[in-house]
């Protein structure tokens, strides 16, 4: 015979249940809301350290990219002036530039972009490749990165600081600006087609722009300095001291530069050059899906 007074027990354990789910169903839904008001409340917040931390990153990484290149480029010039053409010097400070900036570039690529370059950051502003905002707000670390780097170089090293920008050989102003207009347009397009553009050799892409600098280094450093880079000039002349009259040439020159490289690279984008020359990113070979076939 059935106990009537077990009944009411499996009732009243029915009931407690039923209370302790909805009571734990109840605190799920309160700390899901609190955590999504948490999440809209933290997204400025969220924004601004983003901002923070990419500023820190171009400024340090400007930093080291120019102090390594300096401290090359004041070894060289102190052994022998800039003014007397030197094949092994050339080669040095070239690979001085190229090297530093593929090896930061590589370090701080995933931190702020690896940029260093307000001329970089101009055309990757104008191709919509980097937000106004951010872009902005990279220059001041860039412009100090470079003023640091110099003065810790004229600090760290015995005798003038000797890695200033300027003409030579004969090099006229005007010829100047346009040594620096097309060496820095050839910078910046390498930069927007290796680093802006998301191919499956983005990763090696700091290599490629490290060799863009090089060789544009070894045209431009027995006649300009081989700047492309207003930071990098800017530096050496806070530092010592001294603005040459024609110093305006190392800023309008690459900013004139990253302006052609940034229509250019808009043209191709807007006509969609992937299809001038399909197949760059497939994971076979097209010679591997003809054999197949065979």
């Amino acid at each position: 015979m059935q106990n009537p007074l077990r009944r009411p027990s499996g009732n009243a354990s029915n009931h407690a249940s039923h209370n302790t789910s909805h009571h734990t169903s109840r605190r799920n839904r309160d700390l899901e809301r609190n955590r999504h008001d948490r999440s809209d409340d933290g997204y400025l917040a969220k924004d601004v350290r983003g901002h923070l931390v990419a500023m820190s990153g171009e400024f340090v990484g400007t930093y080291m990219f120019l102090f390594f290149a300096f401290a090359a480029t004041q070894i060289a010039n102190t052994i022998t002036p800039p003014t007397q053409p030197n094949l092994n010097q050339l080669m040095f400070i070239s690979l001085a530039f190229g090297f530093s900036l593929a090896v930061t570039a590589w370090v701080f690529y995933r931190i702020s972009g690896g940029l260093f370059n307000p001329a970089v950051t101009l055309g990757m502003v104008i191709t919509g490749t980097l937000p106004a905002l951010r872009g902005a707000l990279l220059f001041p670390p860039q412009i100090l990165g470079g003023i640091c780097a110099a003065a810790v170089v004229s600090c760290l090293f015995p005798g003038t600081l000797a890695v200033e920008t300027t003409l030579t050989n004969g090099t006229s102003i005007v010829q100047g600006l346009f040594i620096e207009m097309f060496l820095t347009a050839e910078l910046v397009f390498t930069v927007l087609m290796l680093a802006a553009e998301k191919t499956k050799a983005t990763f090696i892409a700091p290599v490629g722009i490290g060799l863009a600098l090089f060789v544009s280094e070894l045209a431009g450093v027995y006649f300009t300095g081989g700047s492309l880079n207003p930071a990098r000039s800017f530096g050496p002349c806070v530092a010592n001291r001294n603005f040459q009259g024609y110093h305006w040439i190392y800023w309008v020159g690459p900013f004139l530069g990253a302006l052609i490289s940034g229509g250019y690279y808009k043209f191709v984008k807007f006509n969609n050059y992937e299809e001038a020359n399909p197949g760059q990113d497939d994971s076979h070979h097209p010679q591997d899906t003809v054999d197949k076939v065979r």
